[in-house]
Formats: C-alpha cells, sequence, structure tokens
C-alpha cells in the first residue's frame, strides 16, 4: 500500500490507517481474539499506520493494538496515540463506561483533562506503558475545544519538545471541527491534523478554512469519521450521523449518494472512502475497524476501480458542489 510523508517530519502513513476505538470496546463489547485478528488482517492487507489513545476503552485500545503489533517488525509500522486525557484510577468502580465515555468496559478510572506540559509527559508515558513500546511515531492533542488557551501555550510547545528530542517524530491535533486546528495550522508548527467527520461526502466544511490552510502551510491532514459514525457505511432509517440518529433530509441524501454509486456498480463504503484522498492536503483516512471482516472489506473497497463519470454524476445530481475535489477514476 502506498505511503506518503506526514507534512515536513520524518513520520509517514499509509493512504489507509487502522483507527483504534472500535477494539477499545466503542459502543459494544469486542472479544480480544477478534480484535488481534483485526490487526493481523490489517497487516495481511497492507495497513502500517495504527491510531489510539487513552480514552478509547479507558486504555483498553492502546493495550490490545500494543500486544497484537508486537508480532511485526517495530520499524515497519507507524503508531499515533493522543494527549490531553489523563486515565485516573477510581476507588471503586460502579457500572460501565457507556454512558460518560461510550466504550463498553468497566469504569475503572476516570479522564482528566490536562493540557499542562507536564500533563503532556505524563499522558505519552502511560500509553508507552500500556502499549508496550519505547516510541510512538506521532502524537496528536486530543480534542482540545475548551482548552484552547493551555494548549496552545503549555500543550504544544511540550510537544514541540518532544520531537526536538527525537521523542516523537511528528506532532499535531486531533478534533472534529475545522476551525480550531486551522489555528493551529497557522500559529504553530504541527506537522499534521486528524480531523474526523468534517471532509466527508455529507459535510465538506473542512474546506472552508483547514484543508486550505493546511495546503499553504505544508501540514497533512488525516481523515476519521469518512462515514460519519455510520450512515455512509449503512445508509437506513435509524442509522447514527456523527453519534446520533441521522436527521431525514441528512438520511435521504445519504440515499440518494448510494443511488448514483450503485448505478456505477461501486459499493458506497468504497466512495465514502475514497472521496477525502481527492483533496491534495489529505494523507490518509482513518477508518474505525473490528474486525478481520471488516479490515478485509476495507481494504478491498481501497482498490476498487471507481469511475471518474461516478463524481461527475454526484455533481450532476447536486450531491458533490463543483468546487469540491474529488480524486481521478481509477484506483488510488
Amino acid at each position: 500500500m502506498r505511503t506518503v510523508r506526514l507534512g515536513r517530519s520524518l513520520a509517514w502513513t499509509t493512504r489507509l490507517s487502522f483507527g483504534g476505538a472500535a477494539i477499545g470496546n466503542l459502543a459494544r463489547p469486542v472479544d480480544p481474539e477478534t480484535a488481534t485478528g483485526a490487526v493481523a488482517a490489517a497487516w495481511a492487507g497492507g495497513i502500517r499506520t495504527f491510531d489510539t489513545a487513552p480514552h478509547y476503552g479507558l486504555g483498553l485500545s492502546e493495550r490490545r493494538l500494543g500486544a497484537a503489533l508486537r508480532a511485526y517488525p517495530r520499524a515497519e509500522y507507524t503508531v499515533s496515540t493522543k494527549v490531553g486525557r489523563l486515565l485516573e484510577p477510581v476507588a471503586v468502580p460502579r457500572g460501565d463506561d457507556l454512558a460518560a465515555g461510550g466504550f463498553a468496559v468497566p469504569a475503572t478510572h476516570r479522564r482528566v483533562w490536562d493540557f499542562t506540559a507536564d500533563g503532556v509527559r505524563r499522558g505519552l508515558a502511560a500509553s508507552l506503558d500500556r502499549l508496550g513500546l519505547d516510541r510512538v511515531d506521532i502524537v496528536y492533542l486530543h480534542d482540545p475545544d475548551a482548552h484552547v488557551r493551555q494548549a496552545l501555550t503549555e500543550a504544544y510547545p511540550a510537544l514541540e519538545r518532544l520531537r526536538a528530542e527525537g521523542v516523537v517524530r511528528a506532532i499535531g491535533v486531533g478534533m472534529n471541527s475545522g476551525a480550531l486546528p486551522a489555528r493551529f495550522v497557522r500559529e504553530t508548527d504541527v506537522d499534521v491534523v486528524l480531523l474526523a467527520g468534517r471532509y466527508t461526502l455529507l459535510d465538506q466544511s473542512g474546506l472552508a478554512d483547514l484543508l486550505p490552510a493546511a495546503l499553504d502551510r505544508g501540514v497533512s491532514v488525516v481523515i476519521g469519521g469518512a462515514f460519519n459514525s455510520g450512515l455512509l457505511a449503512d445508509p437506513r432509517p435509524g442509522a447514527s450521523y456523527d453519534y446520533r440518529p441521522a436527521p431525514v433530509d441528512t438520511l435521504n441524501r445519504a440515499l440518494r449518494i448510494r443511488s448514483v454509486c450503485a448505478a456505477h456498480g461501486v459499493p458506497l463504503r468504497a466512495v465514502a472512502a475514497r472521496f477525502p484522498l481527492g483533496h491534495p492536503a489529505v494523507a490518509s483516512v482513518l477508518l474505525g475497524l473490528r474486525s478481520p471482516a471488516e479490515v478485509a472489506d476495507a481494504v478491498g473497497n481501497l482498490g476498487r476501480d471507481i469511475p471518474a463519470g461516478l463524481w461527475a454524476d454526484l455533481r450532476a445530481e447536486g450531491l458533490l458542489a463543483a468546487d469540491v475535489p474529488a480524486p481521478p477514476g481509477g484506483r488510488p
């Protein structure tokens, strides 16, 4: 699978990245064998970039991913994790984490926001311990929406020092909106932005600010949430859009996009995953994958031949604006 360098850093990514939230029991449990099998299937399919975070399953994703990756040469893959949330054990665990964090794991810890320089170092050290690694390649500031000042003045300089010391190869910010990451791109020296849900077939708001800024500054963008939490994978009544039931008009738009894809004999999932790669700032699409079957589907869809006429028909139907870049026809 093709690799791309991230910004001006020494880090790189494959065009398809493995998102580790699902193997942290996002929304529902995944058994350990299935989680390990998903990572093995990703490796067999050519994926060499793996993303995780302490937030995902209160550390379960990091532990599972690190254990699975021990089967492979460390120099041959890229790992990213995130800082900004520290995990503190609770004295008396009660229930699960579904209501508080969205993960089907025992509520043994609580998340504490911390974008101080000390919090960054402590958070990274804890992540390395859970992963069982001596280094990660990329560290993102994770969702600093309500902590902008501290993230810019304390957390970001700490990441910059870690990069200068050679502890990490690339630094960035990961968020679900475009405006604040664009500020980081303009005001700091980040290498990469992980943008979730804001550059998809249904939502191209990342084009307003972030993607042009990233292109201008030579910053790479990794697109997460390409299916908008489920709707673009399987549009139907009750499907999720940005982690809530999809509004009727958004569902109808997704169904119309699916009809155009079907007319060209291509699954909607394949088109939704390929679409972000049409923008020159986008280095990779990160998909949350929880099983070998999901991995096989994602890898197979990435290699599909998508006719150039499909994008033209989406434009003709008013489903894709004329000024939104689309990938060329054929295979990536």
